[in-house]
């Protein structure tokens, strides 16, 4: 599970790391994607100096992708980076020891067209779908699985089409597609550029009796680190959630963030932050039943090119601080 300590006032903390006492901080490092959603966090944490605050220093490290996060990572490069917790759970069942700390739980889902007649799922029939992140995605298995709940194979009644996300999302604005499924930020930008939604893959994971609010995103650190440095991983996980705390009441902070945002107008500037802060999950632990039975669905569905050899959640996947 996933317990996230109550962060101390920041002015305060800062007067007592003051002078000579930062440059004796443990430093973090984190492999960032150049462009990506969680920059927006990580630039938040860094200029209200919330890792200081904290007791730690916390150093950005930019990445093409995230292929190139996992090598910096698993080549220890880097401390943490971000992932989804199957990632982490197949790298487990592998013999690697990591574990996954909630960042979001903005999940991706279905948009259309506003002038497409669609209501259900079963209305795409026939149509193409366009799906970010190829034919393991896990949004689009989830969909499939509601799908199938509701008597409908998607996959064999549409024809997919699969693609790199603003690829997709370029489609899918020109009217190409009868529907696309895509990550949350370029849903975000579909909607207001005039689509709208069809189904959420939390509404489908609802109806499939898993929770809708469980963190799919998180970061990912070494379970020797946790072991060895618990209150360094502790203080990263309290400035995550300050910075969060922070991007979820201030308007101010979005507008020094705006310019590494990628919006093209007002539309999509505001449609992103409100699907960050629709995504920020709740201070808790995440529910371990519903995990595992996402799991299951996910390696029934993906099977071993997306699971690997686990055929069942593996124990020590979520960060569980004072236990």
């Amino acid at each position: 599970m996933t317990v996230f300590m109550t962060f101390r006032n920041t002015a305060g903390a800062l007067l007592l790391l003051s002078g000579p006492a930062l440059a004796d901080l443990p430093v973090l490092t984190i492999a960032s994607q150049a462009g990506g959603t969680v920059n927006w966090e990580l630039q938040t944490i860094l200029h209200h100096g919330l890792d200081e605050a904290h007791g730690f220093r916390l150093d950005v490290q930019e990445v093409a992708g995230k292929s190139a996060g996992q090598i910096a990572f698993q080549g220890g490069e880097v401390d943490v980076i971000v992932d989804d917790w199957i990632w982490v759970a197949r790298q487990r069942a592998a013999g690697q020891e990591i574990s996954f700390i909630a960042y979001s739980r903005a999940v991706g889902g279905v948009m259309v067209p506003a002038d497409s007649p669609a209501q259900t799922l079963q209305d795409l029939a026939g149509e193409s779908i366009g799906i970010a992140g190829g034919p393991h995605d896990k949004s689009w298995l989830i969909l499939r699985a509601y799908a199938a709940q509701e008597g409908f194979d998607l996959m064999a009644e549409t024809e997919q089409v699969y693609g790199a996300p603003p690829l997709i999302f370029q489609t899918a604005r020109a009217g190409d597609l009868g529907g696309a499924v895509n990550f949350w930020h370029f849903m975000a930008k579909q909607e207001a550029a005039g689509m709208r939604h069809l189904i959420s893959v939390a509404d489908a994971a609802e109806a499939l009796g898993m929770d809708p609010a469980m963190p799919l995103l998180g970061y990912v650190v070494k379970s020797d680190l946790v072991a060895s440095q618990p209150e360094l991983v502790e203080a990263f996980a309290a400035a995550s959630r300050a910075a969060k705390v922070q991007l979820a009441s201030s308007d101010a902070d979005w507008d020094r963030l705006r310019p590494i945002m990628n919006a093209a107008d007002d539309a999509e500037f505001n449609a992103l932050i409100a699907g960050f802060r629709a995504g920020i999950p709740a201070d808790g632990p995440i529910d371990e039943h519903s995990a595992r039975a996402m799991f299951r669905l996910m390696a029934d569905l993906g099977g071993e090119e997306l699971v690997g050899r686990a055929s069942d959640l593996p124990s020590g996947v979520f960060v569980a601080f004072g236990s």
